[in-house]
């Protein structure tokens, strides 16, 4: 795969430019962490050699002066939310977050609640994180909230939060998902430390939009199809063009809130330390980009990714239009069509010729390999199993896993497990065979040495694929896209 961002330079001048912000509030810093901190799928597509974990390698470099505090929205608790990319709820994913931080080395100081209004369920979860022996705290809603800047910054606004007790100069504050409140964490906590005559600053660490590339810089766009559901638009900060006459990129939410997080900052300092939301951000990726054509190929394709899940998800009945019609239009702006990914024509005319479900992956010699539905495979399976074929040498013919492998396994599924007699072997079923039969055979073991070789593969199914399968092409690092529609007619599908 091509390389379009030095991930080594980002280390050293992401962590070096948060020691300066450090520095510039007297030593002690509340960092609003947005994005993912684990597992940045998105920046590693769109940013080729950007490493999923270089947030949390660059924090390492930190560790001796930061301290974690995880924010999570009460509410989110109460309705079980989500989090899309990896199927577990947000309130699991911060028990997962936690033991991640941990694992680095790094010290998770405290849980807070925010927008608490003593929902059963965040003050059982509350009793939980308690027992696993972690420090939690509650901030509540406050009305007019962020309008009424008087109630905000007074005692019966911020000063009914509890205070998060931290010791490190750096306090990276963080969350499992969007709209878990860490903004308003950071700044409930300088409301405090104010008062208790602790100079503390605020500064906002977010990926994307790249703040010094382009507004319709593919990797900017590629953001604004990530967020398509979230009403986020890209534009120009108004703020810093004023202040200092540079152009520099934004997003909306940001912009809006601005004059009032500032008015923030003046009631409690007396004045603001920054002249424009760009000001608060200390993101370095822009700085860090090798290969610009690179990076604008990758994100081009993730813009396309995009689409398909958005109407996947408009199939599924998770979420509106709205969001399909904004990356539509977006690609039509920018001069995208769904022709630019290959996999995409070769799995639906398979499934065309053949009347079954299909699927295609482009290999890295540009190569388009098809997976079709036999009486023993899925699609996915097959295609898998030809992919790794390809990768190890192994000749078409040859049978990596026997129907005598199968057929057990099979029998099992149907008359043991509860399977209906039209399933078919699911990809983590079918990697077990294969590993199985890679103790005896040498080809099996060459393709499972194969599966490395996957990782940024783009893979198109003609079908809605299971979560199981979803969750296993996730996991192998393959970028995969689905037609919007269902294998069968059914109104419940596994």
């Amino acid at each position: 795969m091509q390389t379009g961002f030095d991930n080594g330079k980002y280390l050293k001048m992401q962590s070096s430019r948060i020691r300066e912000r450090i520095g510039q509030f007297g030593g002690k810093l509340y960092l609003e962490f947005g994005g993912k901190l684990f597992d940045d799928y998105h920046a590693s597509r769109v940013l080729p050699g950007f490493m999923p974990d270089s947030k949390i390698r660059m924090l390492h470099e930190l560790r001796d002066q930061a301290e974690i505090v995880i924010a999570i929205n009460a509410a989110d608790i109460e309705k079980n939310k989500v989090r899309g990319d990896l199927g577990i709820t947000y309130d699991e994913d911060l028990l997962r977050l936690v033991d991640a931080f941990t694992s680095h080395g790094l010290y998770v100081g405290s849980i807070v609640l925010t927008r608490f209004s003593n929902q059963p369920s965040a003050v059982a979860y509350e009793k939980k994180l308690q027992s696993l022996g972690l420090k939690v705290y509650r901030h509540y809603p406050i009305a007019g909230y962020p309008a009424d800047i008087p109630l905000i910054v007074s005692e019966e606004g911020y000063g009914r939060n509890d205070y998060i007790e931290t010791t490190r100069p750096l306090v990276v504050v963080t969350a499992p998902g969007p709209g878990s409140g860490k903004m308003a964490t950071c700044l409930s906590q300088l409301y405090h430390e104010n008062r208790r005559g602790v100079k503390a600053g605020y500064a906002k660490f977010e990926t994307f939009p790249v703040w010094n590339l382009p507004l319709r810089h593919p990797v900017n766009l590629a953001y604004e199809a990530a967020t398509a559901d979230l009403d986020d638009i890209n534009m120009i900060d108004p703020f810093h063009l004023e202040a200092y006459g540079e152009t520099c990129i934004n997003y909306n939410r940001d912009v809006e809130v601005f004059p009032l997080l500032n008015a923030i900052f003046e009631k409690i300092y007396g004045e603001s330390p920054y002249k424009s939301p760009t000001d608060m951000g200390v993101n370095m990726v822009g700085f860090c980009i090798s290969d610009d054509e690179v990076c604008k190929k990758a994100a081009r394709q993730e813009i396309i990714r995009r689409l398909y899940t958005a109407r996947c998800e408009l199939r599924k009945g998770n979420q509106g239009e709205e969001p399909v019609r904004k990356i539509e239009l977006l690609m039509k702006k920018s001069g995208i069509d769904v022709s630019e990914r290959p996999c995409v024509m070769a799995a639906n005319l398979a499934a065309e010729n053949t009347g079954a479900p299909a699927a295609a992956i482009e290999m890295p010699d540009g190569t388009i390999l098809t997976g079709k539905t036999s009486e023993l495979l899925g699609a996915s399976s097959a295609l898998l199993l030809n992919a790794l074929k390809t990768l190890a040498g192994i000749d078409d013919e040859v049978n990596l896993i026997s129907p005598e492998l199968i057929e057990p396994i099979m029998d099992l599924k149907i008359d043991h497990l509860g399977s209906d007699n039209t399933s078919l072997l699911h990809l983590n079923e079918l990697l077990i065979a294969l590993a199985i039969a890679g103790v005896t055979d040498p080809a099996a073991k060459a393709a499972i040495d194969q599966l490395e070789n996957l990782r940024g593969l783009e893979v198109h199914s003609s079908v809605i694929l299971s979560q199981i399968d979803e969750s296993v092409f996730r996991k192998l690092g393959v970028n995969l896209t689905c037609e919007p529609q269902y294998e069968s007619n059914n109104l419940y599908h596994k």
